[in-house]
C-alpha cells in the first residue's frame, strides 16, 4: 500500500514570499511629549520646591514628598503680649513705682524727668490691653502716674507732708499726666477702629 507523505512544516517566511514589513514608528514632532507604551512604568515626578523652602546642605529630599518651609532668621516676631484691664493696670502702676524709685535713686526725684518717663508707659500700655478691655488703658493711666509718685514726690513732715508733697506733685505735673492719657486715648481710638473694620470685613 502508499502511503501519502506529508510535507514537513516550515517555520518562517516561505521562499519567494514578500518580507512582513514592521509597523511604522510615531516621529515625535519638536516641542511633542512622548508618551510611555503601555504597561511601562512612568517615572516619578521631581519634588518641588516653593520660593521660601530651603534645604539643608548635605541632605536629600525623598522623590514625591515636599519639604516644609523653613522660616528665615531674621523674620522673628516681637513680643505682643495681650493684658487685661486688670493686668495693664498693674503692669502700669509697677512700671511707674519703679521708674519713680530710680528718679529718686539717680537724678535726685526730678519731676520732669518722671513725665517723660510716663509717655511710653501709657503707649506700652494701651499697646499690650487686649481687645475687650480697651478702654480701660486711658483710665488706669493716672492712677498709674500717682502711684509712682510716691517716692517722688516732697515727704517733709511726716503723713501729712507726704499727702501734700504728692497733690502739690499732681498739681504741677498735670501737663504730662494729660499728655500720657490722652496718648493712651488716641491709640486705643486707632485700635478700636480696626479691631470694628476687621469684623465687618470678616462678616462681608
Amino acid at each position: 500500500m502508499e502511503q501519502h507523505r506529508t510535507p514537513p512544516e516550515r517555520h518562517g517566511p516561505r521562499h519567494g514570499s514578500p518580507p512582513t514589513p514592521f509597523p511604522p514608528r510615531a516621529r515625535s514632532r519638536p516641542g511633542e511629549e512622548r508618551r510611555p507604551a503601555p504597561g511601562a512604568a512612568r517615572p516619578a515626578p521631581a519634588p518641588r520646591q516653593t520660593p521660601g523652602t530651603r534645604q539643608a546642605p548635605g541632605t536629600r529630599q525623598a522623590p514625591g514628598t515636599r519639604q516644609a518651609p523653613v522660616p528665615a532668621a531674621g523674620l522673628r516676631r516681637l513680643p505682643n503680649p495681650r493684658l487685661t484691664g486688670l493686668g495693664g493696670g498693674l503692669f502700669g502702676g509697677a512700671a511707674m513705682l519703679l521708674l519713680g524709685c530710680l528718679d529718686q535713686l539717680l537724678f535726685g526725684a526730678s519731676l520732669t524727668l518722671y513725665g517723660v518717663l510716663f509717655l511710653p508707659v501709657c503707649v506700652l500700655t494701651a499697646l499690650w490691653v487686649r481687645g475687650g478691655d480697651l478702654l480701660t488703658a486711658p483710665v488706669v493711666a493716672p492712677i498709674a502716674f500717682a502711684v509712682g509718685l510716691v517716692p517722688v514726690a516732697d515727704s517733709a513732715g511726716g503723713m501729712g507732708g507726704r499727702l501734700m508733697g504728692l497733690v502739690t506733685a499732681l498739681a504741677t505735673q498735670a501737663g504730662w499726666l494729660y499728655g500720657g492719657t490722652v496718648v493712651a486715648g488716641a491709640i486705643v481710638l486707632v485700635r478700636r477702629v480696626r479691631l470694628v473694620r476687621g469684623r465687618t470685613l470678616r462678616h462681608r
